[in-house]
C-alpha cells in the first residue's frame, strides 16, 4: 500500500509538471527526497513519462493521424513531420554528447538540487523579463511553422537538457522571441514533446529495463495511468492559461520555488 501511494504521488507530480514551464525533473527530485526514496525508483520516474506522452497523442490524435495517413500526398503533412524532425535533431545531438556529463555532474545527488533551484530562479527572472520584450508575432499556426523557425525552436529546446530548465518554458519563450504567436508556440511544444520524450524514455529504458521487478511493474502501471490522467487535464487547461496570462505566473512560481528550495528549512 505504501508503494501504491508513492506511485500515485509521483504520477501526479509528473502529470502536473511535465508540460508546465517549471521543470518536471526538479519537482520529481524534490518529491523523491521528501518521500525518502532511493535509486530503485529511478526507472519508475522515467517510464511514467510515457503516460504524459500518451496524453498529448490522445488529445491531438486527429492531427497526428491525419498527418500520418496523408504524408505521401499532402505537402502540409510533410512540412509538419519534417518540422518536428528538424526541431528534434539539436536535442538528439546535444543529449547524446552531454549524457555522461549530465549524469556525473549536473545530476550528482550532492549538487543537483542547489543547481536546479538556481535554474528555477534564473529561469523565472528570464521569463518575466524576456516575455515582455517578445516581438509582435508573425507566425500563428503551430503545425505550419517554417522549417527554419522549427529548427530555431529546437535549438531552444537544447537548453532543457540542463536540469531545472523547463523544456516547455524554453520552447514557448524561445518561440515567442522568434516571432511565433504564444498559442502556436505552445501547440508546437506539445507536438514536439512526443518524439522528444519518447526518444529520451526509450534511451533510459534501454539501460534500466532489466532492473525492473514484477512489483515495480505494478507501481509503474499505476503511475503511468495517473500521469496520463493528470497530464490530460493540464494540457487542456494550459493553453487557456497561457493565452490569458502568458508565462508570467510560472515565472513567479519558479522564483518562489527556487528560493524555498535554497532556504534553511529545505535542508
Amino acid at each position: 500500500m505504501h508503494d501504491i501511494i508513492i506511485s500515485i504521488i509521483l504520477g501526479i507530480v509528473e502529470g502536473l509538471t511535465e508540460f508546465l514551464p517549471v521543470s518536471s525533473t526538479g519537482h520529481l527530485l524534490v518529491a523523491e527526497r521528501l518521500l525518502g526514496l532511493g535509486d530503485n525508483w529511478e526507472e519508475f520516474t522515467v517510464v511514467i513519462q510515457l503516460g504524459a506522452i500518451l496524453a498529448v497523442v490522445a488529445i491531438y490524435f486527429r492531427l497526428f493521424w491525419k498527418a500520418l495517413i496523408t504524408l505521401p500526398t499532402s505537402a502540409d503533412s510533410r512540412r509538419f513531420a519534417l518540422g518536428l524532425i528538424v526541431a528534434l535533431l539539436p536535442s538528439v545531438v546535444a543529449g547524446l554528447a552531454m549524457k555522461k556529463f549530465l549524469d556525473r555532474v549536473l545530476l550528482n545527488p550532492a549538487t543537483a538540487m542547489p543547481f536546479i533551484a538556481a535554474c528555477w530562479i534564473a529561469g523565472g527572472i528570464l521569463i518575466l523579463v524576456l516575455e515582455r520584450r517578445a516581438p509582435a508575432p508573425r507566425f500563428h499556426e503551430g503545425d505550419r511553422l517554417p522549417l527554419l523557425k522549427a529548427f530555431q525552436i529546437g535549438c531552444c529546446q537544447v537548453l532543457s537538457i540542463i536540469p531545472g530548465v523547463s523544456r516547455s518554458g524554453a520552447t514557448i519563450l524561445g518561440g515567442e522571441l522568434l516571432g511565433v504567436e504564444r498559442k502556436a508556440a505552445t501547440l508546437f511544444t506539445f507536438y514536439l514533446s512526443v518524439p522528444t520524450m519518447l526518444g529520451a524514455t526509450i534511451l533510459e529504458l534501454h539501460k534500466g529495463a532489466a532492473m525492473l521487478t514484477r512489483g515495480q511493474s505494478v507501481n509503474i502501471a499505476i503511475g503511468f495511468v495517473i500521469s496520463f490522467v493528470v497530464a490530460w487535464f493540464v494540457i487542456r487547461q494550459f493553453l487557456a492559461v497561457v493565452a490569458r496570462f502568458g508565462l508570467a505566473p510560472f515565472g513567479w512560481y519558479r522564483i518562489a520555488a527556487g528560493l524555498a528550495e535554497n532556504s534553511p528549512l529545505a535542508r
